[in-house]
């Protein structure tokens, strides 16, 4: 079967999610699903994608949301500087660096259906997002001033590959941000700075508010020591 092309991933994404305020960033909209279960079937059926990843890219996550909420209280974090966002998923985080007044922001996910969500959320958000494609923990962290990371620790074969990779970048003098409610691989050296009362939804979360950090990741070096 013939891969889908972003067009007909696009219009996918149209077709099953829709264009809701984000709560709590109500000038940020991202195309939304209700149902994890029947967007991950439609995948299935409609794009011929038997192995269809969970959509990341259909709902604002804990992690993510408090990555966002963090950087519409403090645009400064990010303002003037060179931002990359990995795991976007949806984009939320990308968008809401890119509202704050970061120069240049990169996103990366291995998703197609997320290059697509991306596309489309960054249009309706009036930003400018490039997309990577890809995984970027193959190689070395990208040149770039801050990296954002949301809900990147609720897995352990995941954060076991993605936390050296983000010590790595801090090591190359990056502020590396973590989003995350409290998930169990989440590492015991990071600095909280800040805590977000998040709405999510029961799809995703075992409640309806959770309580989500923002985090600094200390250098390899520093975890070290």
């Amino acid at each position: 079967m013939t891969s889908p092309s972003l067009a007909d991933l696009r219009a996918f994404v149209r077709r099953h999610t829709r264009s809701t305020p984000v709560p709590d960033l109500p000038d940020i909209r991202l195309q939304t699903a209700e149902d994890v279960a029947r967007l991950s079937r439609a995948a299935t059926v409609e794009l011929g994608l038997a192995d269809a990843d969970l959509p990341y890219w259909a709902f604002p996550w804990a992690g993510g949301l408090a990555v966002a909420r963090h950087l519409a209280a403090h645009p400064e974090v990010v303002a003037g500087r060179e931002v990359v966002d990995v795991g976007t998923g949806s984009g939320l985080c990308a968008i809401a660096a890119a509202r704050s007044g970061a120069t240049s922001v990169r996103a990366f996910d291995v998703d197609r259906l997320a290059q697509a969500a991306v596309e489309l959320n960054a249009r309706a958000n009036r930003v400018r997002i490039a997309f990577t494609l890809g995984d970027p923990l193959d190689g070395p962290p990208p040149p770039c001033d801050v990296l954002l990371a949301g809900d990147v620790c609720y897995q352990e074969a995941m954060a076991g590959r993605m936390l050296p990779w983000l010590r790595e970048a801090a090591s190359h003098g990056a502020l590396v941000l973590i989003g995350d409610p409290g998930r169990a691989y989440l590492p015991p050296d990071v600095r909280r700075l800040a805590t977000y009362a998040v709405r999510t939804t029961r799809e995703l979360e075992d409640a309806e508010v959770k309580e989500s950090a923002v985090y600094v990741l200390a250098p390899a070096a520093a975890a070290l020591s």
